[in-house]
């Protein structure tokens, strides 16, 4: 079987990187027009591929997915955090990204030493490789879903921040392992502070830089390369004085992301929202994609005695599951009820069923190193591998299909008329505040009468429509079906008249194709609408 290291160089290597760019790209593309999870269906076309006699073996190295893929994907995942929302949630998100975190790498590690042929040190190792969620998967998996606003926080924020304590764990665990030697907890302390607490410093830090450069740049050219190397900067820096080059980022993120409106104008926030959405969809198309490309060759460097992989790997997903859902229970039973709020179990099981593994864990797992630190080989990496692999795998497809269901059956998603009515009421907000102000400045005979009157024409006209739209919000189900198939056919009715306009010469293309796609809006909104 022919190996392509992604890590490496060569012709071959970029032939693959293509192929996984188009696969990805029309996998992801279809899933779109699917309705059903991205992450998790190419996680499976992977596999599938990978299957594939005569494909070649892909072997992923750390560098390609810790350095390259992870800080952008990050960044834009710490971007969408709502910083008012998270002030709301970080007591809860603590004992998250901490205590889980823990309690998942202990009952890991106590299930994969009595079940597995893994000794107890590398049984730590996986627990602390799989203890944390993955922000890339978790953000990915929660784009459509319509959460309310402080349950979305919260699952990304705790995905977000325990890469700390994780990665802790982590190096605690291969010192271990890899050394035999004895471990001080007041050093794993310690070093929990500096990743933690350098991180913050370090991106806080980039953030400050990245606002100054930003405040004094009007190109949105120079503003786009500058958004594009900041989640690159802070990693870099953060990882050179041996701190969290996650956390830095995710600092990062959150800060700039609260704060993009302040320093960017309307044509640039545009052009970087386009650029940033190229590049998340195309980095994580390819990373999920990568996950089921290599797990079939990780199998095939296995020995004859971890033959029961499949049923280790199922075992500790369901642990991961079962601690998850213990930890959550008692914790939103608290959260609940110091917010006067009856418990329920409907925020739980959205909470636990969203916990799914992803990128991070696979790029710790593929950071471990394969000998030991008297330099014989570390026999048992292939299995912790195999395993991190397929339980990343099992959490994708499992969780990843399912999740929706589990979010709708809750009864928690926020409902599409709630969110037209909110937007509409906040436009109603706006065109009266414009209109109020148009008032003052017309008071004061500084403006042409007939300025003011275009203004305030434009102005009444949005008014009318969010009111419109907040009419509509109030009819019953049956009124609004209704409404959306008549609309419908006028619009059908609208387009052939525009286009008997066209033909006999009335109009220019240029108007046709505006008007058309006027057309072609309005029909849009009225398919989101269902």
């Amino acid at each position: 079987m022919v190996r392509v290291d992604l890590g490496g160089g060569g012709m071959r290597s970029v032939g693959t990187v293509l192929f996984l760019v188009v696969l990805a790209t029309v996998v992801a593309t279809s899933a779109r027009r699917w309705r059903i999870p991205a992450p998790s269906l190419l996680v499976v076309v992977g596999l599938v591929v990978a299957l594939i006699p005569g494909t070649p073996e892909i072997r992923v190295s750390p560098e390609a997915i810790g350095l390259i893929v992870l800080p952008p994907l990050l960044y834009a995942s710490a971007e969408e955090l709502s910083w008012r929302e998270l002030r709301l949630v970080w007591k809860p998100v603590s004992v998250l990204a901490v205590g889980l975190v823990l309690a998942s790498a202990a009952a890991v590690g106590l299930v994969a030493s009595l079940l597995t042929p893994l000794t107890w040190q590398m049984a730590l190792v996986l627990g602390a490789v799989l203890a944390s969620t993955d922000p890339v998967a978790v953000t990915a998996l929660g784009r459509r879903l319509a959460l309310p606003p402080r349950v979305q926080v919260l699952v990304q924020a705790e995905s977000l921040f325990n890469d700390a304590t994780s990665l802790v764990l982590f190096r605690v665990a291969i010192v271990v392992a890899a050394a035999s030697a004895g471990v001080s907890w007041q050093a794993a302390g310690t070093e929990f502070a500096l990743l933690a607490g350098g991180g913050i410093l370090i991106g806080g830090a980039v953030a400050g830089v990245v606002a100054l450069m930003r405040r004094r740049t009007e190109d949105p050219v120079l503003e786009t390369v500058i958004a594009l190397v900041t989640p690159y900067a802070a990693y870099v820096l953060a990882e050179a004085v041996h701190a969290s080059g996650v956390t830095s980022v995710v600092v990062a993120g959150v800060v700039l992301g609260g704060r993009a409106d302040r320093f960017t104008n309307a044509r640039t926030r545009i052009q970087l929202h386009a650029v940033n959405g190229t590049v998340v969809f195309l980095l994580e198309s390819v990373v999920f994609s990568l996950i089921g490309l290599t797990l079939p060759g990780q199998v095939a460097a296995l020995t004859a005695a971890d033959g029961l992989w499949p049923l280790y790997a199922l075992a500790v997903a369901a642990t991961l599951v079962t601690v998850r859902l213990l930890w959550v229970l008692p914790l939103s039973a608290v959260v609940q009820r110091n917010a006067g709020v009856r418990p329920s179990w409907r925020v739980p099981a959205v909470l636990t069923w969203a916990g799914t593994r992803g990128v991070v864990p696979l790029a710790a797992a593929l950071s471990i190193p394969v000998a030991e630190g008297d330099g014989s080989l570390l026999g048992q990496r292939p299995l912790v591998l195999v395993l991190t692999t397929s339980v990343v795998v099992v959490t994708l497809v499992g969780q990843g299909f399912t999740l929706a269901d589990v979010v709708r059956r809750s009864g928690i998603a926020l409902e599409p008329d709630h969110t037209e009515r909110e937007e509409a009421s906040a436009r109603c907000a706006l065109a009266a505040a414009g209109i109020r102000r148009l008032d003052e400045v017309s008071d004061l005979e500084a403006v042409p009468d007939v300025v003011a009157d275009r203004l305030r024409r434009s102005l009444q006209a949005r008014l009318e429509h969010a009111r419109d739209r907040l009419e509509e919000a109030d009819l019953a189900e049956s009124a609004d079906q209704v409404y959306r198939l008549l609309r419908r056919d006028l619009i059908r009715v609208e387009a052939v008249e525009l286009q008997r306009l066209y033909d006999e010469h009335h109009i220019s293309d240029t108007t046709r194709r505006c008007l058309q796609r006027s057309l072609d809006l309005e029909e849009a909104r009225l398919d989101l609408a269902r």
